[in-house]
């Protein structure tokens, strides 16, 4: 028996009456952390409740909290951490100062990762090439729009130019992972009352969609996301299921980690935007993955 919380229920209860396609509903459930037939199942009973459905009802199931609060359980365990030990971490043209390490989920806080000039340049280039963000789309693999990610970005070619090589060289010697191992830097604009809800960075190994993320490059390891500017109220980073939350300063980053060497990931990793409440957020944010990206 799967037992929903009341917020779940009642979000189901008032996308059932707007009639909101069955196909949505699954894949905003998948997106916030449900398995696949756990979400097919719930939503095809909801609906339906009185007819059978052809997936049968698991045993035990993780079923979150709206979004998400509660820690899921999981056996997962970090190997070797690539970021450098110490306090101040020489990563060539700059030192970056560690100021929280967090073993589990693993997320680093750091300082002067980028430059005042660094992120006014960023933000001046990106401008122009902005469009609305996207995400995954659980079954087909596919970028599209949704309102699960309501701000606007881009993504620079990987080495497109010598200012975004240094960025990069910098970057990769920081997260200890070969550039090549690197999605584009991605460029992100959030307005007042924009958000990114609670997500994975990796891709959900029981997604469909997932294998056709991960057939270049294979899965995600780390993400580093870098704050371009000082955000005058909200728009903090915020892993709900591990009560860690992380302020945006201008040139600071924050570092984590979800995929060992056997390429299990942790789902203590889920991560959001909070809202922006006063003024505006920019961040670029570098994803890498196992193996050589593109």
């Amino acid at each position: 028996m799967i037992e929903l919380g009341t917020e779940w229920s009642n979000w189901l209860r008032a996308n059932i009456q707007r009639r909101t396609s069955p196909d949505a509903m699954i894949k905003a459930m998948i997106s916030a952390g449900f398995d696949a037939a756990t979400a097919t199942f719930v939503v095809t009973q909801a609906i339906s409740p009185s007819m059978p459905s052809a997936i049968p009802t698991p045993k035990t199931a993780y079923v979150p909290p709206f979004p998400s609060a509660g820690r899921p359980v999981s056996t997962y365990q970090n190997d070797v951490i690539p970021v450098a030990a110490g306090n101040r971490i020489d990563v060539g043209d700059r030192v970056v100062t560690v100021e929280t390490r967090i073993d589990r989920p693993c997320v680093i806080v750091f300082n002067n990762v980028l430059s005042d000039e660094e992120c006014d340049t960023l933000i001046k280039l990106s401008r122009p090439r902005l469009k609305p963000s996207s995400t995954v789309d659980p079954v087909t693999g596919k970028l599209e729009v949704t309102g699960h990610r309501i701000s606007e970005g881009m993504s620079f070619r990987r080495c497109e130019d010598e200012f975004i090589t240094r960025i990069e060289q910098r970057i990769a010697k920081l997260m200890n992972c070969p550039i090549e191992n690197g999605e584009g830097l991605a460029i992100l604009h959030y307005n007042l009352g924009q958000q990114y809800h609670p997500h994975f960075d990796y891709f959900p190994p029981q997604n469909p969609g997932s294998q056709k993320r991960m057939a270049v490059g294979g899965q995600r390891v780390s993400t580093l996301i870098t704050y371009l500017n000082d955000v005058e109220e909200g728009g903090e980073t915020f892993f709900p299921d591990a009560g860690i939350s992380v302020c945006p300063r201008k040139g600071a980053a924050v570092y984590f980690l979800y995929c060992n060497a056997q390429g299990h990931v942790d789902p203590l990793s889920l991560h959001g935007g909070k809202p922006v409440v006063s003024g505006e957020k920019w961040i670029v944010t570098k994803w890498m993955r196992q193996r050589p990206f593109g």
